[in-house]
């Protein structure tokens, strides 16, 4: 099934990409999460208001919206390449840059980080403490291209030992939806009682977030195979986008009602306080509103090429792969300036996108280097 270019996609991707990055900046200057770098002091209770909104928010729906969108291609790529080619083609697209981040990118960002906090060894004696004490994978954000990896590969298996009928199915109605949310947040509930947000395991993946990865990268092979994303009306972008609205409203009073004394965010990471409950619910109903309205807004508003579209577009990968190293380095060569860091983040992120975006183009020039990014 040979479908036209979807331009909104494109320019959804440059959007993902922008907010992936700012998102990790936000860390690196008193966020709650977890990074490679941190610089930002102890916030104060405002601005660690400002930033739970931001984070909560972006990850509600930011990283389960690209699973969906690179599944989305899935299907016509396996279509048109078949089994051979295709599993080439993820190895060299997703495997190769998975190595280079494991076993270059992320023992040099460790050991310039380690050089700022009084490691005065080589580079060869930092390696041998390094990986004598290896635990997780240091796939850093990474890890969405190793999921997608192995979802791209449970996929093949899944085509090549199955034989269902293609059953042409119209776009979900809104009981569906709705009925789809509550039981994500069920499951994302259930999962984060025994694996909480911000557990990591070997393979560096949060399971806590991964029943909607999961979930959305299953709807957009579906959405692919059934041409869902133009049957989602503008009514129901609407209607999503008031409810995206309302359910962001409502995190404050989720946060502020739920929060011990101690302001200690931990209590609606998992477990089976209702402070756990209320956020996973929180987080599903969002995510899928906030998705289906942006969808519903770059397909409307943002469906053309355009000479800079297309070229942050085919660099958006690139950006993506570069961008913890970027980020990072910056962070460390900014580190003497003496600012608020909240204000040293805000007046950082803009650059920090262009930068990436901008050193993709450059790499991407080097010989082969288009065909992994």
């Amino acid at each position: 099934m040979l479908k036209e270019r979807l331009f909104f996609i494109d320019n959804m991707r440059i959007m993902l990409v922008s907010l992936v990055i700012v998102f990790h900046l936000a860390i690196t200057y008193g966020a709650p999460g977890d990074w490679f770098y941190y610089e930002g002091s102890q916030a104060t209770v405002a601005e660690g208001a400002i930033y739970a909104l931001f984070l909560g928010v972006s990850q509600a729906f930011f990283m389960g919206l690209y699973f969906l969108m690179s599944a989305y291609f899935t299907p016509g790529s396996l279509d048109r390449k078949g089994t051979t080619l295709y599993f080439r083609d993820r190895i060299i697209r997703l495997g190769i840059p998975l190595m280079i981040f494991v076993l270059v990118f992320d023992p040099i960002m460790q050991y310039g980080i380690a050089l700022t906090e009084g490691f005065s060894g080589s580079f060869l004696s930092f390696l041998n403490n390094f990986f004598s004490s290896y635990s997780i994978i240091g796939s850093g954000p990474l890890w969405f291209v190793e999921a997608l990896l192995i979802f791209s590969a449970a996929y093949l298996l899944w085509c090549r030992f199955t034989k269902f009928p293609t059953v042409q199915r119209k776009f979900p109605s809104n009981f569906a939806i709705v009925l789809f949310a509550l039981f994500l947040g069920l499951v994302t509930f259930a999962v984060r009682i025994w694996i909480p947000m911000g557990a990591f395991n070997f393979l560096n993946f949060q399971f806590g977030f991964f029943p909607q990865y999961i979930a959305l990268f299953i709807v957009g092979i579906m959405a692919y195979r059934n041409n869902w994303l133009d049957q989602i009306t503008k009514k129901m972008g609407r209607t999503c986008t008031a409810i995206a609205f309302g359910l962001i409203l409502l995190l404050p009073v989720i946060l502020i009602t739920g929060i011990p004394a101690n302001y200690d965010l931990l209590v609606f990471f998992g477990g089976l306080g209702w402070q756990a409950v209320a956020y996973a619910f929180w987080e599903q109903a969002t995510g899928i509103a906030i998705i289906i309205a942006l969808i519903v807004l770059f397909r409307e508003k943002w469906n053309k090429p355009g000479k800079a579209t297309r070229v942050l577009s085919a660099n958006a990968y690139g950006a993506y792969f570069l961008f913890a190293p970027v980020i990072v380095f910056l962070a460390l060569a900014l580190r003497g300036i003496s600012m608020d860091p909240m204000l040293k983040f805000v007046l950082i992120s803009p650059p920090s996108v262009a930068i990436c975006f901008g050193l993709s183009y450059v790499v991407r020039k080097i010989p082969c280097a288009d065909r992994v990014l």
